[in-house]
């Protein structure tokens, strides 16, 4: 919120106006803040004094006079995910109320209907839009923030792979994760103003803009002196060039300079690197759960790619060799449905426009699609959804079967639909064989697995685990 105040002395009411109410606002913002705070001290910090009201709240999304269901929302701020319960109550599709004074109203849905017709049917009239890049601002011009052309040039674009970040990138990447789920969760008000006073995650997506900035503009600047000294000694042996080289010596994108190449390349790992990790872990935790499932595997890949008797190393598998392993695609499907690598997805509306479930959605307002928790919703799955099931991709004649991208929203829908989804595929499945015929995977047990809040779905604490070299 911005004040202008003018070097008059006049007394102009047209002018005092805005200033009084916005003054106003902001102090009705802090006293409601306060109350805020007592809700949480009361509803957290006591839970033998008041567990009885304290389970009452966390129940329901009650939707209190001035705060909307904000105070709810911070009850539930490190168990964002858990929302199935909600959803299945509100038939899929819930109104999140905000606070007056906040205007962060946002429809929630996982109804595959209404996903169909967002991501396809009525595409055009549902974008990111500037909200969403305010919120996003981090990752600048690159193709998470993009709509539309732009969008479509920089798919064009990513066809190759980078190099592997540092560890200070990773950690930086992860902080800036755990940020804009925090602003998504407060006042537009509320984060600008933590922005602007470095505090908090804010402070974090401060500290991880400046690393991006220097680590990325060294890579570039490098990558500009390699592609240089190549032109002048007219090097040129063939080989498939790398994103970065791809986007300075063809520039589908104009212009191209600095600030969106950094874009692209934060971008791109978050996408690229974080998604593929994310399924892992939570693919060998699954394994480790349902060892009958580990079974099945092996005997898939026994059947289908023996190891050489010789001992010698195989060259890398032809993904028409990994496409008969049907039972593993479908564990990997299965893995992805309920551990959704993106856990989220927020769009715009441009018009007026009703979804196919009745819900009314205005010109600008947001609009969240909750992957995570329809992957569990049992009026799509059936009543099996929290179960880890495999066999439910195979078809009765043994091939993968198929389920359409608004209900198994793991690769995105219509026309955003992730490119590189069979490479993905394809990556996956020659790290689970590579592992699983080499090792036996142990989960140490004892440890605490749950969702890290955060744009990737990481295991918030990691998993350890133990290898053991097969025979």
């Amino acid at each position: 919120m911005i004040l202008y105040v003018k070097n008059s002395f006049k007394f102009n009411v047209s002018k005092i106006k805005p200033i009084i109410m916005a003054s106003i606002g902001i102090f009705e913002a802090t006293i409601v803040f306060f109350c805020f705070l007592i809700f949480y001290y009361f509803l957290i910090k006591k839970p033998f004094d008041y567990i009885h009201i304290k389970k009452a709240f966390q129940s329901y999304p009650w939707n209190w006079p001035v705060l909307g269901m904000f105070p709810g929302l911070l009850v539930r701020v490190n168990r964002i995910y858990d929302a199935v319960e909600t959803l299945e109550n509100y038939n899929m599709t819930f109104p999140f109320e905000d606070p007056w004074f906040a205007g962060m109203d946002i429809l929630v849905t996982v109804d595959p209907a209404n996903i169909h017709h967002i991501m396809s049917s009525s595409f055009s009239n549902y974008i990111k839009g500037p909200e969403f890049q305010e919120v996003f601002e981090i990752f600048g011009n690159g193709l998470l923030n993009s709509d539309s052309e732009r969008s479509n040039n920089l798919r064009k674009c990513y066809q190759a792979m980078l190099h592997d970040p540092s560890d200070e990138f990773v950690k930086s990447l992860e902080d800036v994760e755990v940020a804009i789920v925090y602003r998504h969760m407060m006042p537009r008000f509320m984060w600008k103003l933590r922005n602007s006073l470095g505090f908090g995650q804010e402070k974090k997506m401060i500290e991880a803009d400046a690393i991006f900035e220097r680590l990325c503009g060294k890579y570039v600047s490098d990558k500009r002196d390699e592609i240089r000294k190549e032109a002048n000694h007219h090097y040129n042996n063939g080989e498939f060039v790398d994103l970065l080289t791809f986007f300075i010596k063809f520039g589908l994108l104009d212009p191209i300079d600095d600030k969106l190449l950094r874009d692209v390349i934060v971008g791109f790992i978050l996408a690229a690197r974080d998604t593929i990790a994310s399924t892992l872990t939570w693919f060998f935790w699954l394994l480790s759960e349902n060892p009958q499932v580990v079974t099945k595997i092996h005997d898939e890949i026994q059947e289908n790619l023996p190891r050489s008797r010789n001992g010698q190393e195989r060259p890398a598998y032809d993904p028409a060799e990994l496409d008969k392993l049907v039972y593993l695609h479908g564990a990997l499907c299965e893995s992805m449905r309920l551990y959704p690598p993106v856990p989220f997805q927020r769009r715009s509306a441009i018009k007026q426009d009703v979804l196919p479930s009745g819900h009314k959605v205005d010109a600008n307002s947001t609009i969240m699609i909750f992957v995570y928790a329809m992957g569990k919703m049992r009026a799509v799955w059936g009543e099996d959804a929290l179960e880890f099931k495999p066999e439910r991709w195979v078809s009765s004649t043994g091939g993968i079967r198929h389920e359409p991208s608004y209900k198994f929203f793991a690769f995105n829908a219509g026309p955003r639909t992730c490119l590189g989804r069979n490479m993905a595929m394809t990556q996956l499945k020659t790290v689970v064989v590579e592992v699983l015929q080499n090792y036996d995977i142990e989960v140490v047990r004892g440890q605490k697995v749950e969702p890290f809040s955060g744009l990737i779905l990481h295991m918030k604490h990691g998993l350890r685990v133990k290898f053991n070299k097969r025979c």
